[in-house]
């Protein structure tokens, strides 16, 4: 076989059948093997600056957030390079446009300074996500039957149906609702990554380089052949 009808079948090959992904839609991500995910953005705290009380009332309110969870979770964090070139930006509008001589000579030595802070460290973002997964053969209240019928179904693997989805999507959001209580206990922010912030999270994640540069459109503006 030509190296460039080879070379041409490789690139043809979507990158979409080594994913384990099948599908996002409904503030879900449905897997290839039938399962769901939700993934929740949490805030963070800095458990050093807390007073021993509240570090305790932190500790009593983590163990019993663990105790009321019967499923497992993912605790994932993801540290990036901050990229403050539109602040930057911004910063050096400010300093052109400002009449005042001394704000604009303590706007220079601000731009001054975070260019050297750059220039010795990287900023770094950290963001901190936990991912809620539901799996209906694992669910004790489905009939085992119909559970093993499911898995001998084709296009199950494929795309998760409508109907199935739907209700296996209410169950998945249960847990997130249990989860987000357990983390508010603990004087945590929770967010629900609806479908438009999981599909910018899962492209910056598998492809890192080119998100900074190439901007998604919104999923609502997408048309249904599109999507």
């Amino acid at each position: 076989m030509p190296k460039s009808k080879l070379a041409g079948n490789i690139i043809s090959s979507s990158t979409q059948q080594y994913l384990d992904i099948a599908e996002i839609k409904e503030d879900a991500v449905a897997m290839k093997d039938g399962t769901l995910r939700a993934v929740i953005m949490v805030s963070s705290i800095n458990f050093a600056l807390k007073s021993e009380e509240e570090q305790n009332a932190i500790i009593g309110s983590y163990v019993s957030f663990l105790n009321n969870i019967d499923f497992p979770l993912q605790i994932v964090i993801q540290s990036r390079e901050l990229n403050i070139d539109g602040y930057m930006a911004d910063l050096k509008k400010k300093e052109k446009e400002q009449t005042n001589e001394l704000l604009k000579m303590q706007t220079s030595e601000y731009i001054n300074y975070v260019n050297e802070l750059i220039s010795m460290s990287k900023i770094m973002n950290k963001r901190f996500y936990i991912v809620v997964p539901y799996d209906p053969l694992s669910d004790k209240h489905k009939n085992f039957f119909s559970s093993v019928a499911d898995i001998f179904k084709p296009a199950f693997l494929i795309k998760v149906k409508e109907e199935k989805f739907m209700r296996r999507r209410l169950d998945l959001m249960k847990r997130v609702d249990n989860v987000m209580s357990g983390l508010n206990s603990m004087g945590l922010n929770a967010v629900l990554l609806d479908t438009q912030s999981l599909i910018e999270l899962y492209y910056n994640t598998y492809n890192p380089v080119t998100s900074t540069t190439e901007k998604l459109t919104d999923v609502k503006n997408l048309r249904m052949g599109q999507f």
